[in-house]
Protein backbone atom coordinates (compact mmCIF):
# COMPACT_ATOMS: atom_id res chain seq x y z
CA UNK A 1 0.00 0.00 0.00
CA UNK A 2 1.14 3.15 -1.11
CA UNK A 3 2.13 6.04 2.12
CA UNK A 4 3.63 9.25 2.58
CA UNK A 5 6.22 9.92 5.34
CA UNK A 6 7.67 12.81 6.99
CA UNK A 7 9.90 13.92 3.40
CA UNK A 8 6.11 13.77 1.78
CA UNK A 9 7.26 11.36 -1.06
CA UNK A 10 4.79 8.95 -1.90
CA UNK A 11 6.36 5.11 -0.54
CA UNK A 12 4.66 2.27 -2.64
CA UNK A 13 6.71 -1.13 -1.06
CA UNK A 14 9.37 0.37 0.83
CA UNK A 15 10.93 2.67 -1.58
CA UNK A 16 10.10 6.42 -2.78
CA UNK A 17 7.74 7.58 -6.03
CA UNK A 18 9.03 11.01 -7.08
CA UNK A 19 6.31 12.90 -9.15
CA UNK A 20 7.90 15.79 -11.92
CA UNK A 21 5.45 16.63 -14.66
CA UNK A 22 4.60 13.77 -16.58
CA UNK A 23 7.77 11.91 -15.36
CA UNK A 24 7.96 9.11 -11.91
CA UNK A 25 10.58 7.57 -10.58
CA UNK A 26 10.58 4.73 -8.45
CA UNK A 27 13.55 3.28 -6.11
CA UNK A 28 15.98 4.23 -3.43
CA UNK A 29 17.89 7.29 -5.36
CA UNK A 30 21.11 5.39 -3.31
CA UNK A 31 20.21 2.33 -5.20
CA UNK A 32 22.46 1.58 -8.59
CA UNK A 33 19.01 1.26 -10.09
CA UNK A 34 15.92 3.49 -10.58
CA UNK A 35 12.77 2.75 -12.49
CA UNK A 36 11.50 5.50 -14.85
CA UNK A 37 7.66 5.89 -15.51
CA UNK A 38 6.74 8.67 -18.76
CA UNK A 39 3.19 9.41 -19.08
CA UNK A 40 2.72 9.49 -22.31
CA UNK A 41 -1.12 9.97 -22.67
CA UNK A 42 -3.96 10.57 -20.05
CA UNK A 43 -8.08 10.88 -20.22
CA UNK A 44 -10.07 12.32 -18.11
CA UNK A 45 -12.78 9.96 -16.11
CA UNK A 46 -14.53 11.45 -13.78
CA UNK A 47 -12.97 14.51 -13.33
CA UNK A 48 -9.38 12.50 -12.72
CA UNK A 49 -6.54 12.65 -14.85
CA UNK A 50 -5.72 8.95 -15.79
CA UNK A 51 -2.56 7.38 -17.53
CA UNK A 52 -3.39 4.90 -19.99
CA UNK A 53 -0.19 5.13 -22.20
CA UNK A 54 2.87 4.69 -19.83
CA UNK A 55 6.76 4.12 -20.87
CA UNK A 56 8.86 1.55 -18.24
CA UNK A 57 12.24 2.59 -18.23
CA UNK A 58 14.98 0.76 -15.94
CA UNK A 59 18.15 3.05 -15.33
CA UNK A 60 20.56 3.31 -13.88
CA UNK A 61 21.06 5.34 -11.09
CA UNK A 62 24.98 6.08 -9.89
CA UNK A 63 28.05 6.79 -11.63
CA UNK A 64 28.87 8.54 -14.63
CA UNK A 65 26.31 6.29 -16.22
CA UNK A 66 23.72 8.15 -14.60
CA UNK A 67 20.56 7.58 -16.15
CA UNK A 68 21.19 5.05 -19.13
CA UNK A 69 18.24 2.58 -20.31
CA UNK A 70 19.01 -1.27 -19.51
CA UNK A 71 15.34 -2.15 -20.25
CA UNK A 72 12.21 -0.34 -21.69
CA UNK A 73 8.34 -0.97 -22.17
CA UNK A 74 5.43 0.45 -22.68
CA UNK A 75 2.12 -0.30 -21.02
CA UNK A 76 -1.37 0.86 -21.17
CA UNK A 77 -2.32 2.28 -18.01
CA UNK A 78 -0.15 3.17 -15.07
CA UNK A 79 -1.05 0.02 -12.53
CA UNK A 80 0.39 -2.45 -15.55
CA UNK A 81 3.31 -0.28 -15.64
CA UNK A 82 4.55 -0.22 -11.73
CA UNK A 83 3.52 -4.06 -12.06
CA UNK A 84 6.09 -4.50 -14.46
CA UNK A 85 9.10 -2.22 -12.97
CA UNK A 86 8.97 -3.01 -9.71
CA UNK A 87 9.38 -6.29 -10.92
CA UNK A 88 12.57 -5.26 -13.55
CA UNK A 89 13.86 -3.05 -9.97
CA UNK A 90 13.39 -5.84 -8.12
CA UNK A 91 15.36 -8.42 -9.97
CA UNK A 92 17.75 -5.95 -11.12
CA UNK A 93 18.78 -4.95 -7.07
CA UNK A 94 18.83 -8.84 -6.51
CA UNK A 95 21.29 -9.86 -8.55
CA UNK A 96 23.95 -6.88 -7.78
CA UNK A 97 23.27 -8.39 -3.91
CA UNK A 98 26.82 -10.07 -2.97
CA UNK A 99 26.38 -13.59 -1.84
CA UNK A 100 26.96 -14.39 1.56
Amino acid sequence: MAKKEKNEYLIYNGKPFIRGGNTLYFGDPKDRYIVKFIINHSTMVSGEEIADSVTIQLITNTGSEKERVIKQAERDGLYKAIDIGEYWLEDALEKIKPEG
